[in-house]
């Protein structure tokens, strides 16, 4: 008897993580491979939240504490938001999490009822899809062109709009391409939806702050957009804080206490250590921060230097985030040693065969053809992998 649900059953795995495995599985047997796969920054913890930590535990925040988490951290969010984005929210209207990706599924199993169609720009995110899926929706997926730098046109928006549209996800900067929206281009989208009021916008901007072209905007400062708007962020990339998982939904209150309903049922609040050292990231100095950040656009430039003397790749300059999301379709149909490319899966196979260098096959983002690459690690290790990746696509014939 199969005793897994349908709902586990439909779901697929992730492939980010599985990569993950399967690169620490091949280190564990000797075999000296270069991490590309994951979407983590390399840097530790800055000090200073490492000793909050530490006070805190000394002081002995040890209990559990509020659904929505600590007030004080869900003032210093409202602080962040209020100072960096220009949004004016309540302690009421924030819920802490188990990082952004749980409070991407609170939003979502919130909000969505089945048969809803939630619009997705592809590529997206591993985790959309199956996450809309898990709450019953219908995913509707929007192709974004890299002619147009992989993002949607006000006008693919408005043709992929029905009577059933319940939500805009939107992800900016973006995982897997590095995209990133500006003030005007998400403008133009808030127009599109203006009339339509029954769709909600959920913003994934967790690496808000890793972006090289100034300030990223948010389509909830856009006139009307706010009390439809669900933004999603964290600590985990801004603060290297992947480990400690926190991350945050700021809503209008009824959905905002329709998730602390939600959360309230099945994990309650977030671990109170890792609550008081997010607090003090968003209440230190923010030296850190732009630090990693230019760290970040170094290592962007590096990659796409060498990306241009790989045979095959067509890549897009990436404007944020730390991923690199080159088209290798040009690849299909080559081999090397009897072993054949029939997809950007295989060339993902076959450079962490041949070059020892894990990446993820385009497919999982919805976009096969391509392959990502986090250059989320040392200028070494990246002169070191994309050489390698260099020597076994020029093997390929």
């Amino acid at each position: 008897m199969n005793h897994i649900s349908e709902r586990v059953r439909n779901l697929s795995a992730s492939a980010t993580l599985a990569m993950l495995q399967k690169t620490n599985e091949l280190r564990a047997a000797g075999v000296d491979i270069i991490g590309m796969s994951a979407g983590e920054p390399d840097f530790n913890t800055p000090g200073f939240i490492k000793e909050a930590a530490k006070k805190a535990i000394d002081e002995n925040y040890s209990r559990y504490t509020a659904v929505a988490g600590y007030e004080s951290l869900r003032r210093a969010v409202c602080d962040k938001l209020k100072t960096e984005n220009g949004l004016d929210y309540a302690p009421t209207q924030i819920v802490v999490g188990n990082g952004a990706k749980q409070e991407l599924a609170n939003a979502l199993l919130a909000t969505v009822n089945p048969g809803d169609e939630v619009i997705i720009p592809v590529p997206a995110w591993v985790s959309y899809v199956e996450m809309v899926k898990l709450a019953e929706g219908v995913p509707v997926l929007v192709e974004a062109s890299p002619d147009n730098d992989f993002k949607i046109t006000p006008a693919q928006l408005e043709k992929a709009i029905t009577d059933k549209s319940r939500m805009l996800m939107l992800n900016s900067p973006c995982n897997p391409t590095g995209s990133v929206y500006s003030a005007d281009e998400l403008e133009a989208l808030a127009r599109v939806l203006e009339p339509h009021d029954n769709i909600l916008i959920l913003s994934d901007e967790i690496y808000e702050h890793i972006n090289f072209v100034g300030g990223v905007s948010s389509i909830a400062a856009c006139p009307g957009m706010k009390d439809r708007t669900m933004i999603i962020n964290g600590v985990s990339k801004a603060y290297a804080m992947t480990g400690w998982r926190i991350g945050y939904l700021a809503a209008p209150e009824p959905i905002a206490k329709a998730v602390v309903k939600l959360q309230g049922q099945y994990t309650s609040g977030a671990s109170s250590i890792a609550q008081k050292a997010a607090e003090a990231a968003y209440l230190g100095p923010r030296y850190c921060v732009e630090e990693m950040r230019v760290a970040f656009e170094r290592r962007r430039d590096l990659i796409c230097s060498l990306a241009d003397t790989i045979p095959g790749w067509k890549t897009n300059r990436p404007q944020g985030a730390f991923y690199l999301f080159p088209d290798v379709t040009a690849l299909i149909g080559k081999e090397h040693d009897g072993l054949r490319i029939g997809s950007s899966a295989d060339y993902v196979m076959y450079l962490l065969q041949e070059a020892h260098v894990a990446c993820v096959d385009g497919a999982a983002f919805c976009a096969d053809g391509f392959i990502r690459l986090s250059y989320a690690t040392s200028d070494d290790n990246i002169r070191e992998a994309m050489k390698r990746i260099r020597e076994a696509t020029e093997k390929l014939q």
